[in-house]
């Protein structure tokens, strides 16, 4: 299926049977989705000097639907779809970071095709529920991730001293980088220290604290090997970059200012030693002005590439 550039907030083919087809397949021949994680090209290798370009769609599973002031931007799975594929047609995307089920989505529309592929392992923590520091692994296994042909898994790391389901977290997410790292499979951690205000959970984004969280995370595990950062662009970067020798992939999070500024903060956070690329999702696929394929390439644009990409 070819799509053009969205406008506004609805896809330019509005056809609701559009993926109907994937319905099908799960019903009559749900082994599909494993033929078509067999048959995937797989990506040509990660290289020093070569930024990567991640795509993240694993936000529904936790039950965080929202984008800036719409409360369910992206439930209509359909929509989804349609910007995921807008945005993996860039060839300056590389990959995916996706949970099972948009995962499988994927696979079976062949959208895949060369790209990396990353799982996202713990959605048990859903937004607003009132345990949710107890962010259990509910999602992709490292096993799974092994059969599929994958790349890594990531797993969300937010530490709240004041709450005690925080140790089980911890200790959760060091067995899953243990597990992976058996595989040789990457680690993608996204630690944040995080505070319960008001009912709700909030991430301290101060310089200090986000270098505390990456203190905490590196260390979990055995062997931190494969083990990779995934961490928000906040002020001093030059510092934060200093507290990790691992690889470390930006994440876009819900930003509050303007898509310009937004480009700009990553762009001077790409020109530092260790950084390997961006993981975006929301940003990018549901941009204010509606245009994937713009925001996509804007991104795109911003990554340094010093290394040629691999036969």
């Amino acid at each position: 299926m070819t799509l053009t550039p969205l406008a506004s907030n609805s896809a330019v083919d509005d056809d609701p049977r559009r993926y109907e087809h994937l319905s099908t397949i799960r019903l009559e021949d749900p082994e599909a989705v494993a033929r078509a994680a067999k048959a995937r090209r797989r990506h040509p290798g990660l290289k020093a000097g070569r930024q990567n370009f991640i795509v993240a769609a694993d936000h529904p599973a936790r039950g965080a639907l929202a984008v800036g002031a719409d409360p369910v931007a992206m439930a209509d799975r359909r929509q989804l779809l349609d910007r995921l594929q807008i945005a993996l047609a860039n060839p300056a995307v590389d990959g995916i970071l996706a949970s099972p089920d948009i995962m499988d989505d994927l696979l079976l529309l062949g959208a895949l095709e060369g790209k990396l592929v990353f799982g996202s392992m713990n959605r048990g923590g859903l937004a607003g529920l009132v345990n949710e520091f107890d962010d259990r692994f509910t999602g992709h296994t490292a096993e799974a991730l092994q059969a599929f042909g994958a790349d890594g898994g990531k797993m969300l790391t937010r530490i709240c001293l004041g709450d005690p389901d925080t140790v089980a977290t911890l200790e959760a997410t060091a067995k899953a980088i243990d597990s992976l790292a058996e595989r040789k499979l990457i680690a993608m951690v996204e630690p944040f220290l995080s505070v319960r205000e008001n009912g709700r959970v909030r991430n301290d984004l101060s310089t200090n604290a986000v270098i505390k969280s990456i203190g905490i995370a590196e260390g979990l595990g055995s062997t931190s090997a494969y083990t990779w950062m995934k961490l928000p662009v906040v002020a001093e970067m030059e510092r934060v970059m200093a507290a990790t020798t691992m690889p470390t992939v930006l994440l876009g999070g819900d930003p509050t200012g303007t898509q310009d500024e937004v480009f700009a903060t990553w762009g001077a956070a790409l020109s530092l030693p260790g950084v390997q690329g961006l993981t975006v999702g929301r940003t990018l696929l549901y941009p204010k002005d509606g245009d994937v394929a713009g925001a996509v390439a804007t991104a795109a644009s911003l990554l340094h590439h010093t290394t040629e990409i691999p036969e």
